[in-house]
């Protein structure tokens, strides 16, 4: 059984000290001393599904009510945090899941915030925010560090509108002691149609990377690494090379490992000589991995051991064919 929620009543309360916070340290050297703690680099993704939650937590017929449903969606990824809070050192929640549901669900997604970071996890927000000016230091204020609302430690952005749509998030972030991560290269099939456009006598990615590291350098903590990350998927991994010479100051979030099909020979190229400077995300292998043939023997009744065995089999993977195992 899941344990009952441990979040504060009300989203309110948990917010009621947060304006007057004292700023966190550098993001890349607390994500550093995280995966160092652990040793490892995995960040479990918090995608919630409804019709693939365990069947405990699912109703009778069809999906029920926003509500309800996200009260299934913050059980289960509080149950998934009870499990990976001991062994990997962040977790990344996909807003658009919790969106979907209206009020009730982005309640929920600020009650899982808070409840991982309760459990001593980093916190990824993916939301891919971005607009210029005005708009764009909004979200940033609204998502990024203690004094935030969401209280994320990181957020993921989307670049297309540009620098003047990048620095409010760099300049906020700074501010916090929080981080960014930038769509650079994605893992998704579709992602080239833009992102491998030539300009310039080299592919917008390219672009993208150089601002990125340029905004990485100017903000180095004592790691090496600057609070602006890259999304960098390891579905490309003769990309992650190139990006990995060309960003040497840059944190890379690297998706696309267990269902999108990357293995972590794939996401090596992500790495630094000391294991450092990547984050491997997966999402649905570990969270749903209770469904997935080689966890049939835990059954929906004992889905947590099969998100645990599921994390721990990723962490030796990565540290037996990518430089983290330099971490153990």
């Amino acid at each position: 059984m899941i344990d009952q929620p441990r979040a504060p009543s009300t989203v309110a309360d948990s917010k009621k000290t947060a304006t007057h916070a004292t700023p966190a340290a550098h993001f890349a050297d607390r994500l550093a001393a995280a995966v160092r703690r652990y040793a490892n680099p995995v960040l479990v993704g918090l995608d919630p599904r409804y019709d693939q939650l365990p069947a405990q937590l699912q109703t009778a017929g069809d999906a029920p009510h926003p509500p309800a449903q996200a009260a299934a969606y913050r059980a289960f990824c509080q149950g998934v945090i009870d499990v990976v809070c001991k062994l990997v050192p962040a977790v990344k929640p996909q807003a658009a899941f919790f969106e979907q549901l209206g009020p009730p669900g982005m309640t929920a997604l600020a009650e899982v915030i808070d409840y991982a970071r309760a459990n001593g996890l980093l916190v990824i927000v993916d939301a891919k925010r971005n607009d210029i000016a005005s708009t764009a230091t909004a979200y940033a204020e609204g998502y990024l560090g203690e004094a935030s609302a969401w209280r994320a430690d990181a957020l993921t952005v989307s670049p297309y509108l540009g620098e003047d749509s990048l620095s409010p998030f760099v300049e906020t972030a700074q501010r916090r002691g929080a981080g960014l991560f930038v769509l650079v290269k994605t893992s998704n099939p579709g992602g080239g149609m833009f992102q491998d456009l030539v300009a310039d006598g080299r592919p917008l990615y390219r672009h993208v990377a150089d601002y990125v590291e340029q905004a990485s350098l100017q903000t180095v903590g004592q790691c090496g690494y600057g609070l602006a990350g890259a999304v960098v998927g390891a579905t490309y991994p003769d990309q992650t090379i190139e990006l990995r010479a060309a960003m040497p100051h840059t944190w890379f979030l690297v998706p696309g490992f267990g269902s999108q099909g990357a293995t972590a020979r794939d996401v090596a190229g992500a790495f630094d000589e000391r294991g450092l400077g990547a984050i491997v995300n997966n999402s649905r292998a570990i969270i749903f991995a209770h469904a997935r043939r080689e966890y049939a023997r835990f059954g929906a009744s004992r889905w947590q051991e099969a998100v645990e065995a599921a994390t721990r089999a990723m962490i030796e993977e990565l540290r037996a064919d990518t430089p983290a195992g330099r971490l153990a």
